[in-house]
């Protein structure tokens, strides 16, 4: 249904008639119910809508007069019904839970009957209801707190009684038996172990006492024995409880079939109350949003006396005056950003759909035609999964809605012909603007575009409206007047923040030409502002050169390294990045020149042109130079 009456899934997300069905939903009590505000949907028959419209406004009365309905979840009762009718046996838990139901359903009747004097259909509903009062008061009498009642039969009760007598008995022959023989106990009152009563007794004394041991303590030392006498008790015992819990099958099993025989007057019941729960909350929601009864026609006119957006807080929200119908076809709403513009439209949207669904609409009166479908673009539409950009996104929406739009759609589009050159965005604008009324459709249009003001103007069946601003606090009013044209304000609040008059006067240029951007930037001014003075950024110094390093160490030269002070060669002098390699004992390391200093130069070690490669390198290396050097011939080339 919902793609159906939308122009696509996201619509009612757009709207956010989604969270409204959230608020609906909490109001109900029954898991049915919840389903069924799930599954709310617009419905395009006028006595469907005008049968949801009264069953809201007869819930509503009802709660104002008579207060909250005494309505109660349903869940499982269903399933228990099915188990009784398949011959199964309800435990006293179960039946309780329906002797509850029952009673729920005697309230509710009590509840109905008391509206029935407002001459309303809503409380006839009660003759649907049964609370087949015989049946519950058998319930209510012979299970309590979830248990059967002793006095739910005579026998029963007798062997309940007996029960006790007998567990009373054995607990005096236990006493008796600790008092005759206390030297042989270890303590001086009986206990329960393994579901017997036991006394307890010393190990040493254990043939002393007539009985079987049941148990001992963790040491050995105690032996929990169960007296002969007690035992005969117990198998007594052990008997009753076996008769009264026949007794309860019984009585369990009769009240089942009680029951089963009344499934289907349960199960009208249950119905029932799912649907009385599904149009009370309907009523709960018009007093949560303070809403009125809208007024339904079919001759496309849509009115709002002092409407609300029924997710704003009342205090906070500015009310809406709206009318569209009766050779208007088309609202082109203009002013600037922030002042309302797609909270006006969403709100008239939003009045639509929740009318359409039987739901009340907020404010003091509305008079709502209905709609086949309506259609929304709002928001910036963007797509990164489908790889679309603003502008992309809302034409593909667009050309969905002309593609649907007809006589009995209602058009709902923000900022058209936004996210692209403004004079190709415009021109665009004014071809949808055409088509929509080409389609025989309502539609509310917000926009920016200067142009599509004066289209309005000069178009039949199409007016103009703005979104009030005080121009001196720079507050948007929020507020709606259809048949005038709206501005933008930019330049006010541009001057309001501060920006100097130059480049008001720039923007008056470019935006209205020479001669109306003298009238609305008088020359006196567009002076330049006197700019502030700001920080310097302060420059690093370059870092000092590094030049000459490469003569700090030469080959050979014995230095100490630091914090180590450990001594080495060096094989190779410092680098333009300040490393040199240094001969270590068994290895050669990289080391930063500010952690070596010259121990003993190399002229002051070694003979000039002394061959370093008899300390750096290994014998195998420099066999292999030697062979190098003696075969190479120059220019010779091996083929």
């Amino acid at each position: 249904m919902e793609k159906q009456y939308f122009c696509h899934t996201a619509s009612p997300r757009m709207l956010e008639f989604d969270k409204i069905i959230k608020q609906l939903e909490e109001f109900a009590c029954t898991r049915a119910a919840m389903e069924r505000i799930r599954a709310l949907s617009p419905a395009l028959s006028e006595s469907e809508v005008r049968a949801g419209i009264r069953e809201t406004t007869e819930a509503r009365l009802m709660l104002d007069q008579c207060g909250s309905p005494p309505l109660t979840a349903l869940d499982g009762i269903a399933d228990l019904m099915l188990l009784a009718e398949k011959g199964g046996c309800l435990a006293a838990p179960e039946l309780e839970r329906i002797a509850n139901t029952l009673t729920a359903v005697k309230r509710m009747k009590d509840y109905l009957n008391r509206g029935k004097r407002f001459d309303i259909s809503l409380p006839w509903y009660e003759e649907n209801l049964d609370s087949l009062d015989e049946i519950r008061e058998e319930l209510n009498r012979k299970i309590r707190s979830g248990l059967v009642d002793d006095y739910a039969s005579k026998l029963l009760k007798s062997l309940r009684e007996g029960i006790e007598r007998t567990e009373a008995k054995m607990r005096e022959k236990a006493e008796s038996v600790i008092r005759s023989n206390k030297e042989c106990m270890s303590d001086h009152f009986s206990t329960i172990r393994s579901g017997r009563i036991c006394v307890p007794v010393k190990k040493e004394y254990k043939f002393r006492i007539s009985g079987s041991v049941i148990d001992k303590s963790s040491t050995g030392n105690t032996l929990f024995m169960e007296p002969l006498a007690v035992a005969r008790l117990h198998e007594e015992l052990q008997e009753m409880k076996i008769d009264a819990e026949n007794e309860e099958r019984r009585i369990l099993y009769e009240l089942t079939a009680l029951l089963s025989d009344k499934a289907q007057v349960i199960s009208k019941n249950n119905q029932t109350i799912e649907k009385l729960d599904f149009i009370f909350a309907k009523g709960k929601l018009s007093i949560a949003h303070d809403a009125t009864e809208p007024q339904i026609n079919t001759e496309r006119r849509i009115r709002l006396v002092r409407g609300r957006h029924p997710l704003m807080e009342k205090s906070m929200n500015v009310p809406l005056d709206f009318e569209i119908g009766e050779g208007i076809n088309g609202v082109i709403i203009t002013g600037p950003n922030t002042g309302g513009k797609t909270v006006a439209i969403k709100t008239v949207a939003l009045a639509c759909l929740m009318a359409q669904c039987g739901l009340h609409v907020a404010g003091e009166r509305a008079e709502i035609c209905m709609n086949n479908l309506i259609l929304c673009d709002i928001g910036d539409g963007q797509n990164l999964s489908e790889n679309l950009s603003t502008f992309s996104a809302h034409i593909t929406n667009v050309l969905e809605i002309l593609r649907r739009a007809d006589k009995e759609s209602l058009v709902i589009l923000d900022e058209l012909g936004s996210g692209t050159d403004p004079a190709e965005g415009m021109g665009i604008a004014i071809a949808i603007l055409k088509e929509l009324k080409r389609s025989g459709a309502l539609y509310l249009v917000t926009t920016h575009y200067p142009e599509i003001k004066t289209y309005a103007e000069r178009e039949e069946g199409v007016v103009n409206a703005r979104m009030t601003f005080d121009r001196e606090s720079l507050q948007p009013l929020y507020q709606l007047v259809i048949g005038q044209a709206g501005e933008s304000c930019a330049f006010y609040i541009a001057k309001k923040l501060g920006m100097p008059g130059h480049m008001l006067k720039h923007a008056a240029l470019a935006a209205y030409g020479a001669q109306a951007a003298d009238r609305i930037i008088p020359q006196e001014d567009a002076a330049e502002w006197k700019k502030e003075k700001s920080a310097h950024i302060r420059r690093q110094k370059p870092a000092a050169s590094d030049a000459g390093l490469s003569e700090k160490f030469k080959r050979g030269d014995s230095v100490m390294i630091f914090p180590d002070k450990k001594i080495g060669i060096v094989c190779e002098p410092v680098n333009e990045k300040g490393v040199l390699r240094v001969q270590l004992p068994h290895k050669k390391i990289y080391i930063n020149h500010k952690r070596v200093k010259l121990h003993v130069a190399a002229d002051q070690l070694y003979p000039p042109d002394y061959d370093f490669s008899i300390v750096f390198d290994t014998v195998k290396v420099r066999k292999a130079r030697h062979a190098m050097e003696r075969k190479y011939v120059e220019g010779m080339i091996e083929v």
